[in-house]
């Protein structure tokens, strides 16, 4: 996968990717190569590579990759082809030679150096045909009695395109162990001058305190070695330890060069990430005695401020400018936690050391490590001023990597990157670390425009980024006249007359390497703040539709091309918006069929171009010369109820009044009301003294047109409905809020009218009851008392009271109470004998005061049917007893306040609107007490009562329902019609006796011919003549 560009001039539809052995890290390093009169190419570090060096194990390996559009070729340059060096230590004289194997000792010989794992070309630095590539994890035995490794680094520089090539390692020397150079790591940081010197940087010498050595290129190529190859410079100058409060501060953990002093002598910026308590700051040396002269200072500890530096003039003014990364920079987020993003600062130069307040440019990925790697790109868009680009080798979605690109300026860098590079290897791979190192400021392709190359050691990749040829463009606008006169109508369109004006167009185009003549695409595009599918008012007069499109060829630096187009406005009844502005938008682009320049190249449009214009106009009002209208709007608003109800429907009318007393006209106007949530719209009032109103309703906002224009002296009147049925008692009231809205600019809306409704509780209760037998009839057929009852059925006839509550609503009951009550005995004699209860409906907890059917008689199915009993005996319906004198025949009614009653008390839960409790008492007459006094009819008196005590709302009612019942059932005394019942037997005997006697009485009869027929005469003597024919006579 190749990265992929997003933003300004470099190309990254075809880069050049080189690739080098998996695992050698190739890409950890990257450098540009220019030697005079030869082919430029890239150079690439591979720290990890192995090479032909005998006995050694990832070495470490600069490879060069000629520079060619279709070419990716890589191969090693040979700085070091020889293993590891022996010091042999005889009686009097020292010799080198090389070893066949690491592991050798012959005699006193050990291994002067140790090159495994050196990390040879994790540093690389050029300049012309100068080369230095570095290895900081060199090692080497010390001169000590005692064997010692020490990671003191190694550089080889290459002189005058390979003809010579030299070593230099300054920290190869007798000032040995951590206290001094023994860990200097010297090249973990290098820069090469202009002027021809080496600077280096070695963050471990002196207990980690770190120091920087420089010298002539000259110079180390005349320097000599001594046996044990320690290496002397002349003019060699370095730092030196100072106070031990410094250790571990790592100077020389980067390094560039610049000139601040104005003495013409390069100095040295370096940084020390984690000096001054790791806060860390970044000193600027003296290049004559390598003395600080400035130092720049850490915002945060431990954010690494330091670990990558650089020089360059951003903003023109001929003075040098230093930038800082800080890639561990935590900021604190919006919720207050901490994120680790980066930051690079620019530090512009002034004057002579005097610098101004950073700009920070901070990273947007949490643990992107912005500020990595700072590369001087030189001037990417050909403006005059300095680019730069920032490596993050861990940002982007899946820590892919990205490198910015910020533009200088006048002010210094844009706070704004103008391009992103995206690596695009995927971290399932392995972490890519694109943007790891970064380079540029060298144009490969002579196209007169600098390249980027950017290194991505962990998938063992580096690219080449090549800047395209910038097209330097610019346009203008222009509407004559910016105003649509409707009255004023100049164009004709199929034969009608319209309103039109004038828009024209110029273009220029301008740059360097690019085509004679450059296409530029224009886009025109009319009325374009209206959404997309909205009417747009105005038409390109040719073509009848709001956009317009057309490439221009334009001669580079050949000056303006213009071109003219008419616009016209639409008929009034084909749009409402006639006060907003209108406004015309001119897009610019270059011609994607633009051809490729002479190294492939399709020129881009310069970031700075304005690729964006706009002009608007406006529709000609009847508002005075200023075309300005200014209403004057009143609303008056009145509801057909102030109180809703929790769980009712609630319906509701608005009645509303508008009017407009200004003198303009109030241009799209419209009523707006605001519903709240717990109201949906239903529609408008129909009434024909009211306005017919056209409405919508969206996101609780009914929006109805009031006329456009609204008139001055318009008065409207109308009514709108809604329901309210969504209340909860967190709210006390809600309200509506009406308000007139126009489109003008000035006065465009009434003041905000509130209807306002209290939130209310209440509940209506319904609450009745019946005795299923309304009448007892005594004495009772067929029926005898029992002295011990056995079932329900030996106590007497059933009485069954029913009662419902029934929750009307239209709010909800939490909790109510209903009690029962009904005669039970008098003076120990039973009078109802309770037997059970049902209840239905919600949830109900009863407790009764006594036991229900205490007796335990055996109960039958419970029914309102009276089941048959077997015959009483005759002294019940014809005895009659004396009686001692008895309270209970005085009375006719039986209630509670003269005899003994049972209760029944029930708990009633939450009742919803439309819910009932039905609760069914089943008893029976104690019939034996009541035959005790025959002929006596009483009325059973059945008392209940309901208590509403709580509603389930926030909201209280004003009062709670409660009311009370009576249920009477009458106890009536008859006739019966026998005493005695007739056996089944003797009625059968009766019926066979009868069927006998009639047979008998049948025989006689047919014996004594009861059954034959009487002969008769044929008739009377009447009758024989009136059958003789009538007699005749002849004359």
């Amino acid at each position: 996968m190749l990265p992929l560009s997003v933003g300004f001039n470099l190309d990254a539809l075809s880069p050049s990717v080189y690739s080098g052995p998996r695992g050698s890290y190739f890409g950890y390093s990257v450098e540009f190569y220019t030697p005079e009169a030869e082919t430029p190419s890239v150079l690439i570090g591979a720290p990890k590579a192995n090479t032909t060096q005998p006995n050694i194990t990832e070495g470490g390996a600069v490879y060069t990759c000629p520079w060619g559009r279709n070419s990716s070729e890589c191969w090693q340059i040979p700085f070091d082809t020889t293993g590891n060096r022996l010091f042999v230590n005889e009686t009097a004289a020292e010799m080198v030679r090389f070893n066949k194997s690491e592991s050798l000792e012959l005699n006193n010989t050990e291994l002067l150096e140790f090159k495994s794992h050196q990390w040879f070309g994790a540093t690389i630095r050029s300049h012309n045909s100068t080369i230095l590539a570095c290895a900081p994890r060199y090692k080497w035995r010390t001169t000590s009695e005692l064997s010692q490794r020490e990671p003191v680094g190694s550089c080889f520089l290459s002189i005058h395109n390979f003809s010579s090539i030299v070593e230099f390692a300054p920290c190869r020397s007798g000032q040995h162990t951590p206290m001094w150079k023994g860990y200097c790591q010297g090249s973990f940081s290098a820069d090469m001058s202009e002027s021809g010197r080496v600077v280096l940087g070695g963050p471990g010498s002196f207990f980690w305190q770190g120091q920087l050595v420089t010298a002539r290129i000259e110079d180390i190529v005349k320097s000599e070695f001594s046996p044990n190859f320690i290496q002397y410079v002349e003019g060699q100058m370095e730092t030196t330890h100072s106070h031990t409060s410094n250790d571990y501060s790592y100077l020389g953990f980067s390094v560039a060069i610049g000139e601040f002093t104005g003495d013409q002598v390069e100095d040295y910026v370096t940084g020390v990430p984690r000096g001054m308590k790791t806060i860390g700051y970044v000193t600027i040396l003296n290049g004559t005695n390598l003395k600080s002269v400035f130092n720049f200072t850490g915002e945060q500890m431990t954010s690494y401020f330091g670990y990558s530096v650089a020089v360059a003039d951003i903003n023109g003014d001929g003075l040098e400018d230093v930038l800082v990364g800080a890639p561990m920079l935590m900021e604190r987020e919006v919720g207050g936690r901490l994120q680790e993003l980066g930051r690079v600062y620019v530090y512009l130069q002034m004057s002579r050391l005097q610098f101004s307040p950073a700009q920070n440019l901070t990273g947007t990925f949490t643990y992107g490590r912005f500020g990595t790697a700072i590369a001087v790109l030189g001037d990417l868009d050909q403006d005059g001023y300095n680019d730069v680009a920032v490596g993050a080798p861990y940002a982007g979605d899946d820590a892919r990597g990205m490198v910015y690109i910020y533009n200088g300026h006048e002010g210094g860098l844009s706070l704004k990157a103008s391009q992103l590079l995206l690596g695009l290897w995927p971290a399932s791979g392995g972490i890519a670390s694109f943007g790891f190192t970064v380079r540029g400021a060298t144009d490969l392709d002579g196209n007169g425009y600098p390249d980027v190359i950017v290194g991505a050691f962990g998938v063992d990749r580096a690219v080449v980024y090549r800047a395209r040829p910038i097209v330097s463009a610019s346009a203008s606008l222009k509407l004559t006249p910016a105003v649509f006169n409707p009255e004023e109508k100049r164009c004709t369109l199929n034969g009608t007359q319209v309103s039109c004006i004038n828009v024209s167009f110029c273009l220029t185009a301008s740059g360097k390497h690019i085509p004679d003549s450059i296409g530029l695409r224009v886009q025109l595009g009319l009325d374009t703040l209206k959404v997309k599918g909205a009417v747009r008012r105005v038409l390109f007069l040719d073509t009848q539709q709001p956009g317009f499109q057309a490439t221009v060829n334009i001669g580079n630096g050949q000056g303006e091309v213009c071109h003219h187009l008419e616009i016209y406005l639409r008929e009034e009844s084909e749009f409402r918006d006639k006060l907003s502005l209108i406004r015309v938008e001119l897009g610019l682009s270059l011609d994607p069929q633009t051809p490729v320049d002479e190294h492939g190249l399709r020129p881009i449009l310069s970031f700075s171009t304005a690729r964006h214009l706009q002009q608007q106009a406006q529709i000609q009002l009847d508002c005075g010369e200023d075309n300005v209208c200014v209403p004057d709007l009143h609303l008056s608003v009145s509801g057909d109820r102030d109180t809703v109800y929790l769980g009712d429907r609630n319906e509701l009318a608005l009645s509303f009044e508008a009017w407009n007393v200004g003198e303009g006209g109030a241009y799209e106007a419209e009523l707006c009301v605001t519903v709240p949530p717990e109201a949906d719209y239903s529609g408008i009032v129909h009434n024909k003294s009211l306005v017919q109103l056209s409405c919508t309703y969206e996101n609780q906002t009914v929006v109805c047109d009031l006329g456009n224009p609204m008139k001055p002296g318009t008065n409207l009147s109308g009514g709108l409905r809604f329901t309210v049925h969504q209340l909860n008692d967190q709210r006390k009231s809600i309200q509506f809020e009406l308000q007139i809205r126009s489109k003008n600019l000035n006065n465009s809306h009434s003041e905000t009218v509130a209807h306002r409704l209290t939130v209310a509780v209440s509940a209506d209760v319904n609450f009745h009851g019946v005795s299923i037998q309304d009448k007892i009839n005594l004495p009772i057929p067929n029926w005898r008392p029992s002295k011990r009852p056995i079932t329900e059925e030996d106590v007497g006839p059933p009485l069954q009271h029913v009662f419902v509550l029934l929750n009307n609503g239209p709010s909800s009951i939490g909790l109510s109470t209903l009690q029962i009550s009904f005669p039970s005995s008098f003076q120990g004699s039973p009078l109802l004998y309770p037997m059970a209860y049902t209840v239905t409906g919600a949830t109900v907890n009863c407790t009764p005061s006594s036991h229900f059917n205490p007796r335990q008689l055996k109960m039958q199915t419970l029914s309102t049917k009276t089941p048959p009993t077997p015959p009483p005996s005759p002294e019940h319906s014809i005895r009659r007893r004396e009686a001692p004198r008895d309270p209970l025949r005085a009375w006719k009614t039986l209630s509670c306040q003269q005899v003994d009653c049972q209760w029944l008390t029930c708990q009633v839960g939450l009742l919803e609107r439309g819910k009932s409790v039905v609760l069914t008492l089943h008893t029976r007459i104690w019939a034996e007490t009541f035959l005790q006094r025959e002929n006596h009819p009483y009325v059973l008196q059945c008392n209940a009562s309901y208590t509403v005590h709580s509603l389930p709302y926030a909201i209280l009612p004003l009062s709670y329902p409660q009311g009370s019942i009576q249920v009477l059932t009458s106890v009536l005394w008859g006739k019966l019609e026998s005493s005695h019942g007739v056996p089944l037997w003797i009625i059968i005997l009766a019926v066979l006796i009868g069927l006998l006697l009639l047979a008998l009485l049948i025989f006689i009869l047919y014996k004594i011919d009861f059954f034959k027929p009487v002969s008769m005469p044929y008739g009377t003597a009447m009758e024989t003549a009136e059958l003789k024919p009538p007699a005749t006579s002849e004359a």
